[in-house]
């Protein structure tokens, strides 16, 4: 009976196989008569119909969009934000422009608000209560724009309510070596800290701060930071120029994880299982409250104590002193304490994704995603709606090619535009979760544009190692703005470059180590190939960090039309480059991913880490020769892989083979994904960081902190890392090999 079945099974498969190979070679592909089907599965990009769709993106309908989407604050959830899910559905669901299908998917997620009844003050009181400063509630308005009723009130999302007073002290950027050498010189218990933004987490400022009895903490963005020292707003920041105002306030989330912190691995359905209140970790165990540069100004050069050293120095025209703790004798604050009265609340709310998708005509389960969150904290036209602007832009000329009947992408697009980003990247993060098999297995790459355009000096893309050729490629093609004898490739090269042994002189296309945008939850927790594209400012004429009026109420369409892209043409180009990658994914016969670049990268990382690491973890009795024998099995693979793409005419090889090499090329991130060693950042390459670099994060961050301590388990744990890296670098290369 058995010998029967199995006879029959043999049989069939031999019919099937024959049959492939007759309608493979048995149908001339040139011919009139062969079905359009044959002739759709040999096609590659259409060069021609690529420079048709980029010359149809137009800068002044994206100028358009910018003011449309801006009209109004859309925090999420809010009635601005319903009027954004709503346009960009009218948009997606046009009948001559927009794309096949276009939904809303729902979440019900845990969000973080201030009391719009019981704002929130900071306050300086004397040893009688009295009030001897207030701090400014809401930033000062310089258009009508900060008048929004709907402008939200500066304050750190995921920081718990609560009354708490205390001496005051300068803690530098709040790091936890600053919270310790601070403790060094000056008591902390029942103090409250101010620092500057930046250095680490947000949400690590008051969490570091905990354990030293610290009650409660300040942010400011120092205009040393920001503003490359300006700080009047008479003639010298905003409205006069695109430096942040006194007022000022950069709002954010402050929780150190992302997704919805109820539903950890779940999509956060409204029937899903929430875990308690008090379990959620990574958000401040005390209150903390951002405030504007101006209000730091008139607490820190008050502080009393001895001076604090040069590196932890700032913008202000005073010296920058640790606090006595509290304020020098001679000031007006003397013996005074600063008092924190926060109300913040947490809610659950509903939040939308709005998504949209253009089918592929011949691999339709093959997906190249491109998405952009739509929420923002206040009017939000650089972040995120120049992102959204530009989508909305690509999506138009796509879809009309569509409708048109003029063009069908080989792979399937699918559009996202996320919810509640701003709050820890919700909307992707539950979409991911939700939907985590069919991405998982499905999906080829994922395209974040968020903040598309900060600047007008250069490209600026990070990514996996195997889309270096792509946007490469993609910049040669567009025009650098204002520039018709120069592309955004040879922009990008002048302002960021690197010696590559293979290409020599390139662009830096940047590492994705960080949880900073949409792009997170696809590379971290998925482990899917990704690309995050925006065009940034001439990093050698500013300090600044990021463009000044970041998540402040001066984020408006005046501020992006004045300051940062005048006329919209850095936007169209950033449209154009963006949709250039987008459509060699979605149409290239060949997946145009090199596996020989990613080589290249770990072969970088491994020599920054052999010079670094090797001989302090041979004096621990840790080897690193099993890493040098996976990057070096690695490399042999790709090589391999690249020989046979050569090789073959693809074009009329069996689909099947074809199929095969580029479900090779789309799941060589997975292969680097290890479930056990860093929670939802499963990506063991492109690990966060915590020390600055180049080389593999995850390792270099527990190195450091063996190094710090000197504790036999912060050793163990490095030995566990060098194990797991050496592992999946070696699972990845078997990835590139023969089939088996």
């Amino acid at each position: 009976m058995i010998k029967s079945v199995l006879i029959g099974i043999l049989c069939g498969a031999a019919v099937l196989t024959a049959g492939i190979l007759i309608g493979h070679y048995g149908i001339d592909k040139s011919s009139d008569s062969a079905p359009t089907w044959v002739k759709d599965l040999s096609k590659d990009v259409d060069e021609n119909l690529l420079e048709d769709l980029l010359s149809e993106l137009d800068n002044k309908r994206i100028e358009e969009n910018l003011r449309e989407l801006t009209k109004v604050p859309h925090l999420a959830t809010t009635a601005g934000d319903e009027q954004t899910v709503q346009l960009m559905l009218n948009r997606w669901r046009d009948p001559e422009t927009g794309l096949d299908q276009a939904w809303r998917e729902e979440y019900m997620v845990y969000l973080s608000f201030p009391d719009p009844d019981k704002p929130n003050k900071v306050t300086v009181v004397s040893p009688s209560n009295g009030v001897l400063h207030t701090v400014i509630e809401k930033e000062k308005a310089y258009t009508p724009d900060q008048e929004n009723p709907a402008v939200v009130q500066p304050y750190a999302c995921y920081s718990p309510a609560g009354q708490v007073q205390g001496k005051l002290v300068y803690a530098n950027y709040g790091r936890a070596s600053d919270y310790q050498d601070l403790s060094q010189r000056v008591p902390l218990k029942n103090t409250i800290a101010i620092t500057k933004s930046g250095g680490t987490g947000r949400a690590d400022k008051a969490i570091d701060a905990a354990p030293y009895g610290i009650l409660g903490v300040l942010v400011y963005t120092d205009p040393s930071d920001i503003n490359d020292g300006f700080m009047s707003d008479a003639n010298e920041t905003y409205p006069h120029s695109w430096y942040m105002p006194p007022s000022g306030v950069e709002r954010g989330a402050y929780a150190s994880t992302y997704g919805d912190l109820l539903t950890p691995y779940l999509a956060a359905k409204e029937e899903t299982y929430r875990i308690p209140l008090k379990d959620i970790t990574g958000i401040p165990p005390i209150p903390i409250q951002p405030i504007g540069f101006e209000d730091a100004y008139m607490l820190i050069c008050e502080l009393g104590g001895e001076a604090a050293p040069a590196k932890w120095q700032g913008g202000f025209n005073c010296t920058y002193n640790y606090g006595g703790p509290g304020f020098r004798p001679s000031s007006a604050f003397n013996n005074s304490d600063v008092k924190l009265d926060i109300f913040n609340y947490g809610e659950v709310k509903n939040s939308s994704n709005v998504m949209g998708v253009i089918r592929g005509a011949v691999e339709p389960d093959r997906y190249v995603i491109y998405g952009n969150h739509r929420d923002s904290w206040v009017h939000g036209a650089i972040d995120p709606s120049s992102g959204t602007s530009v989508m909305l832009e690509l999506t138009r000329v796509l879809g009309k090619m569509v409708k048109q009947g003029k063009w069908r992408p080989r792979r399937s697009i699918i559009f996202g535009s996320w919810g509640a980003e701003e709050f820890g990247l919700i909307g992707s993060s539950e979409y991911t979760e939700q939907y985590f098999t069919k991405l998982s297995e499905r999906t080829v790459a994922y395209i974040n544009v968020d903040i598309a355009v900060q600047g007008n000096a250069s490209l600026q893309a990070a990514g996996m190692p195997s889309l270096q050729n792509v946007i490469f490629k993609a910049a040669k093609q567009v025009k650098a703005p204002g520039l018709d004898s120069m592309s955004v490739y040879d922009k990008w090269i002048r302002y960021s470059n690197r010696t590559s042994p293979v290409y020599g002189l390139i662009p830096s296309l940047r590492y994705l180590t960080g949880a900073g945008s949409d792009y997170a939850p696809f590379v971290h927790y998925l482990g899917i190939t990704s690309l995050d594209i925006s065009y940034t400012f001439d990093r050698t004429k500013t300090s600044a960090r990021i463009y000044p009026a970041y998540h402040t109420a001066y984020d408006t369409f005046d501020y992006s039309s004045k300051f940062i892209d005048p006329g919209f043409y850095t936007h169209q180009a950033v449209g154009k480059t963006a949709g250039s990658v987008l459509v060699r994914l979605a149409d290239s016969l060949l997946l145009p991913m090199n596996c020989s670049d990613y080589a290249e990268s770990l072969e970088a990382s491994l020599d920054e880490a052999l010079s670094q690491f090797e001989n302090p973890l041979l004096a621990m009795n840790i080897s690193m020769e099993p890493i040098k024998h996976a990057v070096a099995s690695f490399r042999s693979a790709s090589n391999h892989l690249e020989q046979v793409i050569r090789s073959s005419d693809l074009a009329n090889e069996t689909p099947l083979k074809l199929r095969t090499i580029n479900d090779q090329l789309m799941l060589l991130d997975r292969a680097f994904l290890n479930p056990v060693t860093l929670g939802k950042f499963r990506h063991v390459i492109w690990a966060p960081i915590q020390i600055t670099t180049r080389t593999f994060p995850g390792l270099s961050d527990a190195y450091a902190g063996a190094m710090s301590s000197g504790k036999a388990s912060a050793w163990a744990q490095v030995h566990l890392l060098v194990s797991v890296m050496s592992q999946v670098i070696e699972g990845a290369a078997h990835m590139l090999r023969d089939v088996i």
